[in-house]
Formats: C-alpha cells, sequence, structure tokens
C-alpha cells in the first residue's frame, strides 16, 4: 500500500466545504457517523424534512456519504465516491405509476446537471413499495414509497454534489425546488478508519 500523505489534507478540505454549505430551511442536515470500512476517509450527513420535535420526518429524508480513498478503487474509477439514499412516503396512486422508479432517477440526474455537478460512474436503484396494513396495523390503511440508492464518481467541487442530493431529498418529499438558507447542524468530527 503505497502512503498518500496529502490525502487527509485533502479530505479536511472537502469536509471544511461541505460543513460550510447552506441548505434551505424546510431540510434539515446535520453530521452522523460514517459507515465504517468503506474507504480510509468518510463524512455522512443525513436529511431530514421537516422534522418534529424528536427529529423524525414523516415526509422525507436522507443520507449522502462522501468517501475519499487515495488507492483509487477501480470500481470507483477515481479517488472519490459519492453514497447517497433519498427516500418519502407517497400517495398510493403515484406509487403505483409505472414510470415512478424512471422519474425518481432523472430527477437525480436533473439535480446534478443543473448544478454544473461534474460526475461519472453513476449507478444506482429506484425501490417503489406498496403496503397494506392488517390486524393492528388495519387503521394504517394502504401505503406506498420510494427510495433511491445511488453513487457516482464526483469531479471538481463538492458543493454542488451535495446540493444535488438535497434538493433530491427535497423533491421526493414534495417539496417545491428553492434553497432559503439554513447551517448544517450538529456539525461534529466524523469517526475515520
Amino acid at each position: 500500500m503505497t502512503a498518500h500523505p496529502d490525502a487527509g489534507t485533502l479530505f479536511d478540505a472537502a469536509v471544511a466545504e461541505l460543513r460550510d454549505l447552506t441548505f434551505r430551511s424546510d431540510i434539515t442536515i446535520r453530521e452522523i457517523p460514517t459507515p465504517q470500512g468503506l474507504a480510509p476517509h468518510a463524512l455522512a450527513l443525513a436529511a431530514d424534512v421537516r422534522p418534529d420535535d424528536e427529529g423524525e420526518s414523516a415526509y422525507g429524508t436522507g443520507r449522502f456519504v462522501l468517501l475519499h480513498d487515495p488507492e483509487g478503487p477501480a470500481a470507483w474509477d477515481g479517488d472519490w465516491r459519492i453514497v447517497i439514499f433519498a427516500q418519502a412516503p407517497l400517495e398510493t396512486e403515484i406509487g403505483t405509476d409505472p414510470l415512478l422508479a424512471d422519474v425518481t432517477w432523472s430527477w437525480l440526474v436533473d439535480a446534478l446537471e443543473s448544478g454544473d455537478a461534474v460526475y461519472h460512474s453513476a449507478s444506482g436503484t429506484s425501490t417503489k413499495t406498496l403496503s397494506k396494513g392488517f390486524g393492528g396495523l388495519a387503521d394504517e390503511g394502504d401505503g406506498a414509497q420510494i427510495e433511491l440508492r445511488a453513487s457516482w464518481t464526483p469531479e471538481g467541487p463538492f458543493r454542488p454534489h451535495v446540493e444535488a442530493w438535497v434538493e433530491l431529498v427535497g423533491m421526493l418529499a414534495g417539496l417545491p425546488p428553492g434553497s432559503e438558507g439554513i447551517a448544517v447542524i450538529g456539525a461534529r468530527k466524523a469517526a475515520r478508519d
């Protein structure tokens, strides 16, 4: 394994860039513990749309993970990788739309492109789930949910990538486009390997 003495410095600069961002006021962004073992350096953020007093959101949620591995894993085709997750409940009628998964992926691509986020090697899945309550959950009735999991290799600054993710989380939750400005809350040093 080759030592990369500036890898930590590059990653620290990326983290500082992301911690300095502000986001729309109807989505709360906070730093969370990073998944272990994915890369030598990682930062993870969580997004919750209009969370309640306990921090839970009935509207939508998401996760954003920035990974840096100076060894440049072949699957990444680069030293950096972004992994995102976004989900939101839907009206049952919307959940039955056969094009919903395709539209959800296109929203991610549109958000990245409209923010000038340069990337390559994108992959992901869009999953729609329909549910029906029975027994003690019968009163909850029918439900639907959309979930998107994606990853890509970013180029250039990271700001447009995290902004595209926040925009996607908002779109899945049915919020109008736009950013009103709220700082990242609860930022703390992420655990690193």
